[in-house]
């Protein structure tokens, strides 16, 4: 591939099997085109490497391995890879194109209602469960790879893709920026390893956004926001927007602790909690009631003792009549 190619250039072009028609989206290694599949019309979203990346053998290989290891995974909130290839010195692969993904949606219609966000949580919890128990970490979950089907699923893109890049920086030391800086968790603003939990703080900031329309840490300069996501709280969701539930506030702050072993331990035990909120939520409206705040533990505790020192008064209060009616005869 020529290195002064543009996007631009490639419109209208044929690149594999494909038919280029517009460019969707970029980052910062490759460009998102929707394309057209020749034999049979289908529409694809086509990702091609930057030509800087598909000229260095090391990036391209690793770049279609990790897409290779993505394209097996088989979950319905998970977005199919579905061809890998190389032709006239690009590189690429196609996707499912989904239309519609969760920025445009918060640009269009605001943060989303309760039901729909926790549907949307439980759904991606579901796919990172699923991509994690294969040993995948996404490590780029933002609103951007979050896609929509027809009927409202979520669908999360880019598996395996950041792996590729890290896998790259690792074994040539060149310095590049793994992730989004609005979006990564501590431990990966700070290079440390990272594990599943580190896709939950991502999908922490995400939830954010979607429950309150901004960001929990904003600032322009990348440094900055790494020491904010190391070293501030996030302001509590329902500042922002009061009208939320106090256990969504607490998942989604749960999901953005400092500390890996703070958040949730795994996808498994967040998405357990989001299936017992729309549990509760179904129930609820059967009966026709407004659902009502879980009581704290701590509370209830308080308020077991209290039945039991009333139970326990009751008792008393019974035996001492007893013990006067006795004393009458």
């Amino acid at each position: 591939m020529r290195s002064e190619i543009t996007p631009e250039q490639l419109l209208g072009t044929q690149v594999g099997p494909y038919v280029v028609d517009r460019l969707i989206g970029q980052g910062g290694f490759a460009w998102v085109f929707a394309a057209r599949r020749q034999d049979d019309g289908q529409t694809v979203a086509l990702k091609v490497l930057k030509p800087r990346y598909a000229g260095d053998p090391e990036f391209e290989r690793r770049f279609r391995n990790e897409a290779k290891f993505a394209s097996e995974l088989r979950h319905p909130n998970i977005v199919r890879i579905l061809d890998i290839g190389r032709a006239d010195q690009i590189t690429y692969f196609a996707m499912e194109y989904y239309p519609d993904n969760l920025s445009s949606r918060l640009e269009r219609d605001g943060p989303l209602p309760e039901a729909a966000l926790i549907r949307m949580a439980r759904e991606v919890a579901s796919a990172l469960h699923f991509a994690h128990q294969t040993g995948i970490v996404h490590r780029d979950i933002k609103t951007d790879n979050i896609m929509f089907t027809a009927d409202g699923s979520a669908v999360i893109a880019d598996f395996g893709i950041a792996r590729a890049v890290s896998g790259y920086a690792s074994a040539t030391g060149v310095n590049m920026t793994i992730g989004t800086p609005h979006y990564v968790s501590p431990e990966q603003a700070q290079g440390r390893k990272l594990d599943g939990r580190s896709d939950l703080y991502a999908l922490g900031v995400t939830l954010y956004k979607a429950a309150t329309g901004e960001l929990p840490f904003r600032s322009s300069d990348w440094f900055e926001l790494a020491r904010m996501h190391v070293e501030e709280p996030p302001p509590p969701p329902r500042t922002k927007r009061p009208e939320l539930s106090r256990r969504l506030e607490r998942i989604i702050l749960k999901c953005l602790a400092k500390h890996p072993d703070d958040r949730y331990s795994s996808a498994a035990e967040l998405l357990a909690e989001l299936e017992s909120m729309e549990d509760r939520a179904r129930k609820t409206e059967s009966f026709g009631l407004t659902p009502a705040e879980p009581i704290p533990h701590a509370q209830q505790a308080g308020a077991q003792r209290w039945i039991l020192a009333l139970g326990a008064l009751l008792v008393m209060l019974a035996v001492a009549a007893i013990v006067v009616l006795l004393g009458r005869r």
